[in-house]
């Protein structure tokens, strides 16, 4: 990214010039995942026919790709994605300092193997999915039967185990147990549907499990038939009838003041006929039909209610691992997060009517996905070592059309700029302060991120509970960047980061405005900038402290600071 002026708002009344234990499972994990991911070569055969089908995208639409990223843009953008954070100085120098080819390579597989890291991705994709499955805000209402740690719990074993991603859905659709740690029958998994069973018949049980394992959103046709395709009701209900054997209990089972508990139960059918156990619906027109569970390919299965006869859910389970709207669906909600935009707008919607940009990318990535035992750290690996991810996010006069934005369908012609999400901004900020060095053990380390959260949350929620994952330029936004207490903590001229520059008598000046330059924004000064920082220091008069204060403070609420560039 080229860059960016930095603008300098007022600061202090003076107008100027603009580590996780997981019970012992990341050693053992580990050392074989490195070995099997040391004799797997194929990845550069994944990544080739990546190249291949964007390539014949540009040949197709005349455009002429964005020139390379710097290698710094590269590392930047690629801790970010991986583990949710941007690089430290030191690791910025590291990889420069490698004049390997295979750096960037090594550097993948470092982020997603070396057990320096394992804690950094296990939390940032932990993170992912908890917003995925219950929300940013899931499990922090009382009368919530969910309980975050309960979530958070099982996706962390999840990751650190690698455990392959259709075993993960499958035990996410079928759990039954308790939802809190600690509880006799504890299962996190159950923190998914608890919440959405009970619900006005499982309706939301059925569109989260449809439109996050499947990338089809069937409440479309909960209650008239669909309005671009052929999709009726009668598809919705059949979907809903699956999840009726199933029913959550605040109190547990046993009606104590223990964990809410989900659990199997037989379900008699809304006739009364448990051997065809039935359920109904209402057409548009007041015509009341009857369905039974069927998948969405059209396959039938027992209509018994009996949950020894048949269990709904996990028949339901088994027919979604082997759909191949499965594999489609987790390829494209993993090359969006990497690339800015899925082969589909919105990324979860793969129906009929929405045709995928790069439809023989994405049947390639799927089957080689489903190939790799749903090996999640092999897909990400193929997408952070393509082409267009390593690509410059500035455009050429060949590739102004390459804007999706304008309502473009993405050619991944360039980098798209995206704004972090407020997780990434968080541990970003940790880390460019240095203060993620002395904020305690992983609990504590998610309390804190958990109590900043709300505040953001607070600031960018909307009216309908839909959360956000980016920023979007508001007051309440721009305030709390400008005056919150974390940006105060991080721009605090007492101890931390800048309180080491000073005292460190090794660097000069100009090494200490290189060094928050690179902290920040992962690259050095340019001309204008460097001569900006001798302005603060002649504005305070020669202070050194203050002056790095009022330059750290502009470089943190930069823009160039909260994109993923």
């Amino acid at each position: 990214m080229h860059p960016v002026k930095l603008q300098i708002p007022f600061h202090n009344c003076l107008p100027l010039w603009g580590a996780l234990l997981f019970a012992g499972l990341i050693g053992s994990f580990s050392d074989s995942a490195l070995l099997a991911q040391q004799e797997d070569d194929s990845q550069l055969r994944q990544v080739d026919q990546i190249n291949k089908y964007i390539r014949q995208t540009w040949d197709d639409y005349e455009l002429k790709p964005s020139v390379e990223a710097t290698e710094n843009e590269w590392c930047r953008r690629v801790y970010l994605d991986i583990i949710g954070r941007i690089p430290t100085v030191e690791e910025l120098k590291e990889f420069s300092a490698d004049k390997s080819k295979d750096k960037k390579q090594k550097l993948v597989e470092t982020l997603l193997y070396d057990d320096v890291y394992t804690e950094e991705f296990v939390r940032n994709w932990t993170t992912l999915w908890t917003n995925l499955l219950i929300g940013r805000t899931g499990g922090m209402d009382d009368n919530s039967m969910v309980n975050r740690a309960g979530m958070q719990k099982f996706l962390r074993d999840s990751f650190a185990r690698n455990k392959p991603y259709d075993k993960m859905a499958y035990e996410l659709v079928t759990a039954t147990g308790k939802t809190a740690p600690g509880e006799n029958e504890f299962n996190g998994a159950v923190n998914f549907l608890i919440d959405k069973v009970n619900e006005e018949n499982a309706s939301l049980a059925t569109a989260a499990t449809s439109r996050i394992f499947l990338g089809l959103q069937v409440q479309c046709t909960q209650c008239h038939n669909h309005p671009f395709n052929d999709w009726k009701q009668q598809k919705y209900w059949e979907m809903n009838a699956f999840f009726r054997q199933v029913r959550a209990f605040p109190g547990g089972m046993r009606g104590s003041n223990a964990a809410a508990e989900l659990a199997d139960q037989d379900f008699n059918g809304e006739s009364g006929n448990i051997d065809e156990a039935d359920l109904f619906f209402e057409l548009r027109n007041g015509l009341i039909k009857v369905a039974y569970p069927v998948f969405v390919d059209g396959s039938e299965i027992d209509r018994s209610g009996y949950v020894n006869v048949v269990n709904r859910r996990k028949v339901l389970a088994d027919k979604i691992v082997e759909s191949p709207y499965f594999s489609k669906a987790a390829v494209n909600r993993v090359w969006a997060h990497f690339l800015g935009y899925g082969f589909t707008n919105p990324v979860d919607d793969l129906g009929p009517h929405n045709i995928p940009t790069h439809p023989e990318l994405l049947d390639y990535l799927s089957q080689e996905f489903r190939s790799s035992s749903f090996d999640v750290r092999k897909l990400i690996s193929w997408i952070a070592l393509s082409e267009p991810y390593s690509l410059s996010s500035r455009r050429t006069k060949t590739n102004q059309s390459d804007d999706p934005l304008l309502g473009e369908p993405p050619k991944f012609s360039h980098f798209y700029l995206r704004q972090m999400r407020a997780e990434e901004l968080y541990e970003s900020l940790m880390v460019a302060t240095q203060a993620a060095e002395s904020r305690g053990n992983y609990e504590q380390q998610e309390t804190l991120k958990s109590n900043w959260l709300r505040q953001f949350s607070q600031a960018f929620g909307t009216d309908e509970g839909d959360e956000t994952t980016t920023f979007n330029g508001t007051i309440p936004q721009v305030l709390m960047m400008f005056n919150g207490d974390l940006i105060k903590r991080a721009t605090s001229a007492k101890g931390g980061l800048i309180d080491g520059l000073v005292k460190n008598t090794k660097m000069d000046d100009k090494d200490r405005v290189d060094y928050l330059f690179m902290a920040g924004l992962g690259r050095k000064p340019n001309r204008e900038e460097a001569n900006l920082a001798k302005q603060l220091y002649q504005a305070r008069s020669g202070d050194m402290r203050e002056a790095l204060t009022d330059l750290w403070w502009v470089v943190l609420n930069s823009n160039e600071f909260i994109f993923n560039h």
